[in-house]
């Protein structure tokens, strides 16, 4: 980098800690103010939210990687905007009447305290497995890749700047809180689709010798036209990613991360009412069409550019970096590095905020109901920090599992989604399901997916042909095994009083629920719903 390229940088670290110091100024110190902003926030920052909160260095790095390694394969688990139209359409309703703060606590209510208690664990487990470790790595692989500095004072640099995020990140939330990330993101994602927008172009101008069309033929040709969903000769991923499994898979997973993940539901539970949070998602679900084009596809077009001698790099993950450093001229890499780096800061901010939302209110409040708001604020404070230092502690093992990054993430997801998503479903959808059918199946669920995370690790010869399972198929069974451990439970377990599943299933939401939900959506808002699944089908119809 240039020294305006630092200069740049600098300023936005600058202005970074502005608004954190701002919102102190301004915010409440309350729990409601400090973890859902107020329930005040407007369709669009409620859809900016969910974007950046998606879009982070998993997909500045791990996208763009599996985009170079397996071209179109990892494209499914990006083109789900209609999963998110299923969270403000669906689920957003149920969520918004419980009045809850937390998934953890809309179990609660719909179920027990156990099964509760047991969704937070798991949802800090996986967020130290799959979001604060995999950003820090990649924040570690990206700096590194685009400044090209590989080390200070005979540190590494990809520990420099892994740490380093992490703990400026931690200061920004512990100080901004929930109105600081929503501020953020309304900034962060115009600056951080200009900047995806260029590199996509200038590297398809590269690609095809200064002509898009020739590039994008390059694409296509790189990619296979397909996303391995019927075997063609010749398609060696076939077996990696077996045919319609893919769709069902990812769908699980998806469902798990859009609808049922608290990072993600946060941003709509601090909508004003339930009209802006649905039109939230429906924004959000335009906005998550881009991703394949804007990271993975520059992965494709960074090893085709590495193929010419253009442009160098080690490991796939370190793709986009070396798009960054290659094409962009000075002055320009600088905004698209803060775009970047904001990219890095509010994906990762917002699970630190969810961290401290589930330990706060499903955890400490049970334990002290008298604490002020003050107190759980500063608890939520504290148990982002232990966060912090866990997911740091988990990226030595991470790297030793050898899979490219996005599919490491992917894999690991597969592991954990099965058990919450036919949870949720069932539970929803069927006022059957007992109190103990949800808790054992969650218990049930998740430790076999854990069994198997540690058979990954430590690879056992005894258990090979449990290794062998492709973990495609594996999530699927493990949906499907879930839901009939729930469904045999509930034959021989107390269902639950319906004074307490009112409003909790879709069969006992009250007439006067029901008008609330029919009031809140507008022709408007199937049309734009309609565009979304129009364009989600166009694309699986271009690369099937």
């Amino acid at each position: 980098m240039e020294t305006m390229d630092v200069v740049i940088i600098g300023l936005f670290l600058m202005t970074l800690m502005g608004i954190a110091y701002w919102v102190m100024k301004h915010k409440k110190d309350n729990t409601s103010d400090y973890f859902l902003s107020g329930r005040s926030e407007t369709w669009f920052a409620v859809g900016a939210a969910l974007f950046c909160a998606n879009i982070g260095s998993e997909h500045l790095v791990g996208l763009a990687g599996s985009g170079a390694e397996t071209g179109m394969a990892m494209a499914h688990w990006e083109m789900q905007g209609w999963i998110i139209l299923i969270l403000g359409w669906v689920f957003v309703p149920f969520y918004a009447h419980s009045k809850v703060f937390t998934m953890p606590e809309f179990l609660l209510k719909r179920f027990n305290t156990n099964t509760s208690s047991f969704l937070s664990i798991i949802t800090l487990i996986s967020y130290i497995l799959t979001k604060v470790s995999v950003t820090a790595y990649c924040s570690g692989v990206f700096l590194q890749a685009v400044t090209g500095i590989d080390s200070i004072w005979g540190i590494d640099f990809f520990w420099i700047s892994a740490i380093g995020t992490v703990l400026i990140t931690g200061l920004y939330t512990v100080l901004g809180g929930m109105k600081g990330i929503m501020m953020l993101s309304v900034v962060q994602t115009p600056i951080l689709l200009a900047g995806a927008i260029t590199i996509l172009i200038l590297g398809l101008l590269k690609v095809g010798d200064g002509t898009l069309i020739s590039g994008w033929g390059e694409i296509v040709k790189y990619s296979g036209d397909h996303m391995h969903l019927i075997h063609q000769p010749g398609d060696d991923l076939y077996s990696q990613f077996p045919g319609i499994v893919v769709i069902l898979s990812s769908a699980i997973i998806g469902f798990w991360y859009w609808c049922t993940d608290q990072a993600i539901v946060q941003r709509t539970l601090s909508a004003r009412n339930m009209d802006q949070a649905r039109k939230g998602t429906i924004f959000a679900g335009f906005l998550k069409i881009f991703p394949v084009f804007l990271f993975m596809i520059p992965g494709m077009i960074a090893i085709i550019l590495k193929q010419k001698g253009i442009v160098s790099f080690e490991s796939n993950d370190q793709a986009y970096g070396a798009l960054v450093t290659t094409l962009l001229p000075v002055g320009v890499k600088g905004v698209v590095i803060v775009g970047f780096l904001c990219a890095i800061i509010t994906s990762l901010a917002a699970h630190f905020n969810s961290s401290a939302t589930l330990f706060t209110i499903d955890f400490y409040k049970h334990w002290r109901p008298n604490a002020s708001e003050h107190r759980l604020v500063g608890v939520g404070r504290a148990a982002t920090i232990a966060v912090v230092v866990l997911g740091l502690l988990w990226i030595p093992i991470m790297k030793n599992l050898g899979s490219v990054l996005y599919e490491y993430l992917q894999n690991v997801q597969s592991l954990i989604a099965p058990a919450i998503a036919a949870v949720f479903l069932m539970g929803v959808f069927s006022k059957k399901i007992t109190p103990k059918a949800g808790e054992w199946g969650l218990i049930i669920g998740f430790c076999i997916g854990m069994f198997r995370l540690a058979a990954l690790v430590f690879e056992p010869s005894w258990l090979q042909w449990f290794l062998d399972i492709n973990w495609l198929w594996f999530c699927v069974y493990l949906f499907l095994f879930t839901i009939v451990v729930m469904v045999g439970i509930s034959f021989f377990t107390k269902q639950a009083a319906e004074e307490q599943l009112q409003g909790l299933t879709y069969s006992m939401q009250s007439a006067e629920q029901r008008a609330e939900i029919r009031n809140s959506w507008s022709l408007w808002d199937i049309a734009t719903s309609l565009g979304v699944l129009a364009c989600c089908a166009a694309f699986y119809w271009y690369f099937w």
